[in-house]
């Protein structure tokens, strides 16, 4: 990417010195602008040559003799050379670009070559070492893909980002590259920037190759030679300027200038003025900063006081609002308090008639529970009993087929009455049966009177009565054979009586059971109503509970405004105890107001009269005399005789009593009578 120029055009060093000392001076007022170059010309040469003789080692300046053959290096060693030749040439042109800035003494422009020379050498620096991108259209090889990480590692620089997508001449991303490095040199923070990406090497790797300049210690060496363009001032115009067509193309014609000699003195003083310039610029910078802190502050106070102000509008207005309010919500207070009176009052009076209707009503219910509690009891031992009865009957059942057996085998000739009987027999089982049937059926039915089952309980104890005789006279049977055919007629006609009875009786019992059903259906309607009624009555308990709930929440209400009352009260009483104080003082002002009036129109209506104006005493008219002496009122003014004036009285203008005539005496008198009344 260099220029390749021919080495003999390069003078030495040595022959720039003797052309130096030959030429006469040109004029003493171009020592100033090139006595930074002093000190700097023979390293600039030294170093010219070594860029030379590496320039010559990759290829870029061919060495002489050695045109034809071709260099025998590895391409390590060729980037390591690559590297060393590209970090001296950066370098030279930071050096050449910070003296030619500082002896022009002014910010720089677009068109200033040693900075176009920097820009060219950062951008060849830059490319060094770049993966290839391949895409649709062919290969891409641009460093401005490395620089927009800096948008996401540093928030600052995104307003560089922004700017330079947002111009609309750019339109490749080599001058979308070289835009951003023009802005970041005008915010002096190219350094900074290039540090962090230098920081995020993994970053890096995706566009580097390993062995690149940005990659190895030579990128570190770089940026800390950029470090040096702060003390530069540039202002770079961006519009109008083709950035996408430029051919960077390194000159080193620019580091080849001649330079002369000039006095350590003058070093010094551009030293001074260097360092008196970072001294202005750091000063210019806080005073900034305390100058846009301080219009903050002033903004924010601004703002602080027209806020205030329009609360203190706004709390006025609240404190009147919420003064009307007040009243008024007292009036309210008063209104509900009288309100809630009326309504504790008549709600306690409907609670107590309901509190009274209920325990009625629960007395009630309640001996109603205990009542059919009791004839469920009574039924269920009935029921015991019954059971008990019926495995009795059974029992007999199964002996009097044992004694029909018996019967039978004894009395052959009497089968026939025997069949009968044991017709009659089974008629009684199934009577029984039917009986135990309806028994179960009675069981679902638990609550039958008591007077039914004390007349089931008497049929039953017959037919044990019956039953009992049945076997007397099976076993006189047994005993009298001979008389089995009598007592069997008699045994029919017996039967055929009580089996007739027994039907009747049954008829009865199924007659009466109908009847018991009946009256327990009615029974469970009752129950059913008893039930839904007490859940009624439970409804309401919950709905006076509720009702309770709510005024006991009133009656707390009414608690706290007795407490906002009595502590109103005491308010309202301080109030006036203040007022009355008040109204104390303003007596007592007025009182030695009307003291003070009186005092002066005392003294404007009355003068003090002189000794010789007069002749006679003023109340009893005698004349005056060397025995009767001249004596002046302190209250009006006038002379009066020694009998006249006798009395003493402490005036408002005079601290001690003094003298006075009777008639002011008296009508002072009055006056103090009348103010203390």
């Amino acid at each position: 990417d260099f220029e390749i120029i021919d080495r003999k055009q390069i003078p030495d060093a040595a022959e720039l010195r003797n052309e130096e000392k030959a030429k006469p001076e040109e004029g003493r007022w171009s020592a100033p602008i090139l006595s930074l170059a002093r000190k700097a010309s023979e390293n600039l040469a030294l170093s010219y040559g070594s860029a030379l003789k590496s320039a010559s080692l990759v290829g870029l300046v061919s060495k002489p003799g050695s045109s034809d053959s071709p260099a025998k290096t590895s391409p390590r060693c060729h980037t390591m050379e690559e590297r060393a030749n590209l970090m001296n040439m950066m370098k030279l042109s930071i050096k050449i670009l910070i003296q030619s800035a500082l002896s022009l003494g002014r910010t720089l422009d677009s068109d200033f070559p040693p900075l176009q020379q920097f820009f060219v050498v950062l951008e060849h620096c830059l490319k060094h070492g770049l993966k290839v991108k391949k895409t649709f259209i062919g290969q891409n090889k641009s460093f401005f893909g490395p620089l927009e990480l800096v948008e996401k590692l540093c928030p600052e620089a995104s307003d560089i980002a922004t700017s330079v997508k947002n111009l609309p001449e750019l339109k490749t991303a080599v001058g979308r590259g070289r835009a951003w490095l023009y802005l970041a040199l005008m915010q002096k923070k190219l350094a900074d920037y290039l540090k962090v990406l230098l920081d995020h090497k993994h970053l890096l790797s995706e566009f580097y190759e390993p062995d690149a300049l940005m990659m190895e210690e030579e990128g570190a060496v770089i940026v800390g030679l950029l470090v040096g363009l702060n003390v530069i001032d540039a202002n770079l115009c961006l519009k109008g300027e083709d950035l996408d067509s430029q051919v960077g193309v390194i000159d080193f014609s620019l580091y080849l200038k001649e330079t002369q000699d000039s006095d350590g003195k003058q070093d010094g003083g551009i030293t001074a003025v260097l360092d008196q310039k970072h001294y202005v610029e750091e000063l210019n910078r806080h005073l900034s900063c305390t100058v846009a802190d301080l219009q903050n502050k002033i903004d924010c106070l601004e703002k602080t006081n027209s806020k205030l102000q329009e609360e203190l509008a706004a709390a006025t207005d609240r404190i009147g609002s919420l003064q009307e309010e007040q009243q008024q919500l007292k009036q309210q207070n008063e209104l509900i308090r009288e309100r809630s009176e009326k309504s504790v009052e008549v709600t306690k009076e409907d609670t107590k008639v309901e509190l009274d209707t209920y325990k009625q009503s629960r007395q009630g219910l309640d001996e109603m529970y205990s009542d059919v509690w009791k004839q469920l009891k009574e039924e269920k031992k009935i029921r015991l009993e019954l059971e008990k009865e019926l495995e009795l009957q059974i029992g007999m059942k199964t002996e009097m087929e044992i004694a029909m057996k018996l019967l039978e085998k004894d009395t052959h000739e009497k089968q026939d009455t025997l069949v009968a009987l044991r017709q009659q027999l089974e008629e009684v089982k199934a009577i029984n049966l039917q009986m135990f049937h309806k028994s179960q059926n009675a069981e679902c039915s638990l609550q039958q009177k008591t007077e039914a089952i004390s007349s089931f309980e008497g049929k039953t104890n017959e037919m044990m009565s019956s039953m009992k005789q049945m076997e007397e006279r099976l076993q006189q049977a047994e005993k009298a054979r001979q008389a089995a055919e009598e007592r069997c007629n008699k045994m029919k006609q017996e039967l055929t009586g009580r089996l007739n009875s027994c039907r009747q009786q049954m008829a009865q019992l199924d007659e009466k059971c109908s009847t018991l059903e009946k009256e327990l259906k009615s029974e469970k309607e009752q129950r059913q109503t008893l039930q839904k009624e007490l859940h009624q009555e439970k409804d309401a308990t919950a709905l006076l509970k509720t009702e309770l709930q709510q005024m006991e929440g009133l009656k707390k209400e009414l608690r706290k405004l007795q407490d906002e009352k009595q502590q109103l009260k005491k308010v309202h009483e301080e109030q006036e105890q203040a007022l009355q104080e008040m109204g104390l003082h303003l007596s007592q002002s007025k009182l030695k107001m009307e003291d003070i009036k009186e005092v002066n129109k005392a003294l404007k209506g009355h003068t003090w009269l002189k000794d010789d104006e007069a002749t006679h005493c003023k109340q009893c008219r005698k004349e005056f005399s060397i025995s009767r002496r001249k004596h002046h009122c302190r209250n009006c003014g006038d002379i009066f005789c020694s009998t006249c004036s006798s009395n003493e009285l402490a005036l408002p203008s005079y601290p001690k009593p003094v003298r006075v005539c009777d008639n002011c005496h008296t009508l002072l008198l009055q006056q103090c009578s009348s103010n203390s009344s």
